[in-house]
């Protein structure tokens, strides 16, 4: 994550692994309604899905292979509740797109982290 010179704002490109059960989850207009129903408003732009909400300045979302990537603006000056109804929605959304819950995508992190941290 990255702080802008402002201070406004923490940015970020993660990559998701997808269940081969969720994978039409990854097409637009299906990204578009999981956004939606966890965020409140979505919208298709290109070939990702553009959201917004609470703490989330920006959210783009969208297919790459057989991965989720996101690229998300946060702004981390918002209130305490703010930031965690943010949270709680996005690993929701997480969830629903990928199959995984969060604790399934952290312990896939970490073993993936082990993985490329081990060749050197």
């Amino acid at each position: 994550m990255l702080l802008s010179r402002s201070g406004l704002a923490l940015f970020t490109v993660q990559n998701y692994p997808v269940r081969a059960s969720h994978r039409p989850n990854l097409a637009a207009p299906a990204l578009e309604a999981i956004a939606r129903n966890s965020f409140g408003t979505a919208r298709v732009e290109g070939e990702g899905v553009v959201a917004e909400y609470g703490a989330i300045q920006h959210l783009t979302a969208r297919a790459s292979g057989r991965e989720l990537s996101v690229d998300l603006v946060m702004n981390p000056k918002v209130p305490e509740e703010v930031a965690r109804e943010t949270i709680r929605r996005y690993n929701q959304f997480l969830e629903d797109v990928t199959g995984f819950s969060s604790k399934e995508r952290a312990k896939r992190m970490r073993k993936s982290a082990g993985e490329s941290g081990s060749g050197a």
